[in-house]
C-alpha cells in the first residue's frame, strides 16, 4: 500500500504556473474568433485551405489511413462515453466539495468548454474554411445558371440512354439485383479520379481508402449515407447504401477529401468521376447518382414529365430505382409486429431525422451555404451547364 501511495505521489503532476494555463485556456477562443473575424477575407480563406488546411487534412488522412475502421466513429464513441463520465464526475465532486461548490463547478465547466472551443476551432480552420474560400466550379468555370425546361429535359435523357446501356452490362444476381462486391468497390475507389483529373487538375491528389461506418444503421436512419471528417482526413461510407449508389456516395467523399467543400460541387464531381471512371459499376452508379438529381428537378416542375421520362427506363434501371426507394423508405419506419412499440419507435426516428437535418441545415447556412441542405440538389444546375454551355 505504502508502496502504491509513492508511485501515486511521484506521478501527480505539479500544477501549472498560471501563465501557462491561461494561455491554454484562451488559445483556443483566440482561434475560434481568428476565423470569424477573417472568414469574409476570401484571400486568407484560400490561402488558409489550400496552403494551410490541405496539407494537414492530408497528413491526418495518411496517418488514420493505417487502421482499417473508421477512427472517426472511434473517437465520437470516446467523446460521447467520456462526456457522460465527465458530467457524472462533476457532479459527485461539486457535491462532496461543500465549502466550494462554486468553484468547483465553475472550473470543470471551463475545462470542458476550453476542451470543446479547440475542437471547433480547428474544425473551423480545417474545413469550414473552405466554404468561404473560392468554390471548385468557379475555380474551372463552371457557372451553374437557371435553365429551361428543354435543357433539363435533353441532359436527363443524355444521363437516362448511358444508365439503361449500364444497367445491362452490370453483373446482376439470380434475382436480377444489382451486385457487387463491397469490398472491391471500396478498394477500386482509390482509381476513381484518375480520368476526371486529366480534366480538372486539382483532383489528382492524393486519397486514401474509404472507412466502412460501425454505425452505418444509425446513418442510415438519419438518412445519410456517408461522411467526410476532416480531424481524421477520413472518408467513411454507410454500408448499408444499395449498391446502385454506394460506389457514387464513395466518389462524393473523395470529392471532399480532395478539397471540394460544397455539397452540390461534391455531387458533381463524384457523378463526373464516376462516369469517367472506366470502372463499370462506378459509372453505372454515376450515371444513376445523377439521375435521382435530375428527375427529381422534372418531378418538381411536372410531375407528367418524370412519368414520361420514367418509361423510358430499361427494365433493369427500374428495378435498381426501386430497390433505392424502397431501402430509403424503410429507414423510416420501425417494424417488430407490435403495433405500439412500431408507433413509438417510427415517431422517434422521424424526430431523429428531423434533428439531424435541421442542425445540418444550419450548419451549412451558418458556413455561407445558402442553400442548406438544398445544396445536395444544386448539382442540376452545374450538370446543365457543364454538358450544355451557353
Amino acid at each position: 500500500m505504502a508502496v502504491a501511495e509513492k508511485i501515486k505521489r511521484k506521478l501527480k503532476l505539479r500544477p501549472l504556473p498560471r501563465p501557462v494555463y491561461i494561455a491554454i485556456c484562451t488559445f483556443p477562443a483566440v482561434l475560434t474568433i481568428l476565423f470569424y473575424v477573417l472568414r469574409t477575407n476570401t484571400r486568407v480563406m484560400d490561402w488558409a485551405s489550400l496552403r494551410v488546411a490541405a496539407p494537414i487534412r492530408g497528413f491526418l488522412g495518411l496517418i488514420t489511413s493505417i487502421f482499417p475502421f473508421s477512427v472517426m466513429e472511434i473517437l465520437i464513441a470516446a467523446a460521447v462515453i467520456g462526456g457522460i463520465w465527465f458530467i457524472v464526475r462533476t457532479i459527485k465532486l461539486t457535491i462532496r466539495k461543500h465549502g466550494a461548490r462554486l468553484k468547483t463547478l465553475s472550473r470543470r465547466v471551463l475545462h470542458l468548454a476550453v476542451v470543446v472551443l479547440y475542437i471547433w476551432g480547428l474544425f473551423c480552420w480545417l474545413w469550414n474554411t473552405g466554404y468561404f474560400a473560392q468554390g471548385f466550379a468557379e475555380r474551372n468555370g463552371i457557372i451553374s445558371r437557371e435553365a429551361a425546361v428543354e435543357e433539363l429535359i435533353a441532359v436527363t435523357e443524355m444521363f437516362v440512354a448511358r444508365a439503361n446501356e449500364l444497367s445491362q452490362e452490370v453483373d446482376r444476381n439470380e434475382d436480377g439485383r444489382l451486385y457487387a462486391n463491397r469490398r472491391e468497390v471500396f478498394a477500386q475507389s482509390l482509381d476513381v479520379f484518375h480520368g476526371i483529373s486529366n480534366e480538372f487538375p486539382e483532383l489528382g491528389g492524393r486519397i486514401f481508402r474509404p472507412k466502412p461506418m460501425i454505425f452505418s444503421w444509425l446513418m442510415s436512419r438519419t438518412g445519410y449515407a456517408g461522411i467526410y471528417f476532416a480531424l481524421t482526413g477520413e472518408a467513411n461510407v454507410n454500408t448499408q447504401l444499395p449498391m446502385s449508389t454506394m460506389p457514387a456516395t464513395i466518389a462524393h467523399e473523395h470529392a471532399h477529401q480532395l478539397g471540394v467543400f460544397s455539397e452540390d460541387e461534391a455531387n458533381f464531381v463524384a457523378i463526373m468521376a464516376s462516369a469517367q471512371s472506366g470502372i463499370l459499376i462506378y459509372e453505372y452508379s454515376g450515371y444513376f447518382f445523377g439521375l435521382i438529381h435530375l428527375m427529381r428537378a422534372l418531378n418538381n416542375i411536372h410531375s407528367e414529365l418524370w412519368v414520361e421520362m420514367w418509361d423510358t427506363f430499361s427494365p433493369e434501371l427500374q428495378r435498381d430505382w426501386r430497390d433505392n426507394r424502397e431501402f430509403w423508405q424503410l429507414q423510416r419506419t420501425v417494424d417488430t409486429g407490435i403495433g405500439l412499440v412500431d408507433t413509438v419507435l417510427t415517431a422517434v426516428t422521424e424526430t431523429l431525422r428531423d434533428a439531424v437535418d435541421t442542425t445540418y441545415d444550419r450548419f451549412l447556412r451558418a458556413n455561407d451555404q445558402e442553400l442548406g441542405l438544398q445544396s445536395y440538389g444544386a448539382v442540376v444546375d452545374l450538370l446543365i451547364a457543364y454538358f450544355l454551355p451557353v
